[in-house]
């Protein structure tokens, strides 16, 4: 074995060492005592503990596509109902009874320029009626799964979880998983609120008391009675009657954020981006002296009466919320309203004693397991197996040293996938004395049985870790959750035990071998 190999693996072996002790530090009780002058040149990464050894809460929740279909088709209707044409929405289908010419013509124009997916199906002197394709039903449905996914992404990264896990199961459910979360109501609101923001005209011609429930009035055609999120005085909700088709929705909102009135009292700021704030201008000039509903979730806010035209694209909603409301009526409004309604199908919370309980007998199970491996391969093999649990505990270093550099998630599979990276770790060595014993028993000097061992041993240690890798990574591109966790630590303990077992012994052979003549070997 030349000098200079051997030199340069003890030197990259030190600093494997020396690196994975400074990703480690921060997960360690040590590092709360460190001045902060160190921590500053010290990595500040650390091992995130999962949703099953911390606690939190998982979710499932299932996207109701169908909505966003519908909820498409009402958007078209709300703008052709602002060129003075009266469009009904049946299934997939939006009808417009015109028979101006000129009006006509307008509609036409609206929808090709607007949404020129749709497809003609009736064109009469007194009517016309669009349809929505199937392939750009399919498009939306997609997309609202899609943007599902992000919209709820953006939101908890703004309530702030760390490694939240947010996947896709199936055609339309989504997985949620947030360790470390003390508030579970507050954040199951959060995620699940579909945050659909409109502003409807409201109908003072009628009270609305006598379309309610109580009331015996059939609703006039295209209105609707929505109720105000504050009581009344009596204690009951003040129902309002507004128009159904909204005038401006959510969508145009740039910006939301916490602002306090006169009396101290916080409310959410509004700001529109241009073509929002184009339209928000041009209503309120349209609508002098009429009434604007702020709806939020079919849920009325505010209702203020629009006393002069309101320029530079802002507005407000109030409504006697307190601080947390108001900081999350915010946040749902920046990071967009969900495309369609979601159900929450699962809701599971794990409680921070069951995660204390299982980081206990995780590692009980990984002190064990790796003490008796390293008891029995100091006593079958001798000073060689010493040797091989020094290449052992080097792997355990290395591995939790590159966890904490990626940032990943350990979890309670995670830990089992660490048990199985020390058998592994094990069986590698295995491989490489037996095969030392065969050359030494056959004759051959003890440095010449040493290579050989190594070299005969070589192909079979790197197809049964290649193997597992392939498995490891396909379990994480498919798996979810838990299965992930696993193959995570699974993946990063196989790479590393390559080196170690390959290398980390090899390393301590041939450093005795340069020492002494090596005539006797302890295995």
């Amino acid at each position: 074995m030349h000098k200079k190999n051997v030199r340069g693996r003890i030197v990259l072996l030190v600093l494997f060492t020396v690196l994975s002790i400074l990703w480690i530090l921060p997960s360690l009780p040590v590092w709360e005592s460190l001045p902060s002058s160190v921590k500053t040149y010290l990595p500040g990464g650390s091992i995130s503990l999962g949703l099953d050894l911390r606690g939190g809460m998982s979710l499932t929740l299932q996207v109701l596509e169908d909505k966003a279909v519908s909820g498409t088709l009402d958007e078209i209707a709300a703008g052709l109902s602002e060129l003075g044409v009266k469009p009904a929405v049946s299934g997939d289908t939006i009808t417009l009874a015109v028979s101006d010419p000129a009006t006509r013509k307008k509609a036409l124009d609206w929808v090709s320029s607007r949404a020129s997916y749709l497809k003609k199906s009736t064109d009469s002197p007194s009517s016309l009626a669009f349809t929505l394709p199937k392939k750009e039903t399919q498009r939306i449905r997609t997309h609202a799964m899609t943007q599902a996914m992000e919209v709820i992404r953006n939101r908890i990264d703004q309530f702030g979880v760390a490694e939240p896990v947010i996947e896709q199961q199936g055609k339309d459910r989504i997985l949620i998983q947030l360790p470390g979360v003390t508030d579970p109501e507050r954040a199951m609101a959060l995620i699940g609120r579909t945050a659909r923001l409109e502003f409807k005209l409201a109908d003072d011609s009628a009270d609305p008391a006598q379309f309610t429930n109580g009331g015996k009035t059939p609703l006039p055609p295209g209105e609707e009675v929505l109720y105000g999120n504050s009581p009344s005085k009596n204690g009951t909700k003040v129902p309002y009657l507004l128009k159904s088709l909204p005038l401006m929705t959510g969508d145009m909102i740039s910006d939301a954020r916490v602002a306090f009135g006169q009396f101290n009292e916080p409310y959410v700021s509004l700001t529109f981006n241009s073509a929002g704030s184009k339209l928000f201008d041009q209503i309120t000039k349209n609508h002098v002296k009429d009434r604007l509903a702020i709806v939020l979730d079919k849920t009325v806010y505010s209702a203020p009466v629009i006393q002069e035209e309101i320029s530079g694209g802002q507005a407000q909603i109030t409504g006697s919320f307190s601080m947390k409301e108001a900081k999350d009526l915010a946040i749902v409004l920046r990071s967009g309203a969900l495309p369609a309604p979601v159900q929450i199908l699962q809701n599971v919370t794990v409680g921070p004693s069951l995660g204390k309980d299982s980081i206990r007998a995780g590692l009980h199970a990984t002190m064990i397991a790796l003490l008796l491996v390293l008891l029995f391969m100091a006593v079958y093999y001798r000073l060689s197996g010493v040797i091989a649990d020094f290449a052992l505990m080097l792997n355990m270093l290395f591995l939790m040293g590159a966890m904490a550099a990626l940032h990943a998630t350990l979890t309670l599979p995670g830990i089992a996938g660490i048990i199985l990276t020390v058998g592994m770790g094990v069986d590698s060595n295995v491989l490489i004395f037996e095969r030392i014993r065969e050359e030494i028993r056959s004759g051959r000097p003890v440095r010449s049985s040493i290579d050989l061992g190594y070299d005969k041993a070589f192909l079979t240690i790197v197809d049964s870790h290649v193997t597992t890798l392939i498995t490891a990574v396909i379990l994480f591109m498919f798996g979810t959750g838990p299965i992930k966790g696993f193959a995570v630590t699974l993946t990063v303990g196989i790479a590393i035990n390559l080196f170690t077992s390959l290398a980390g012994t090899r390393i301590v052979f041939d450093l005795l071998a340069r020492r002494s003549k090596l005539e006797r070997l302890s295995i």
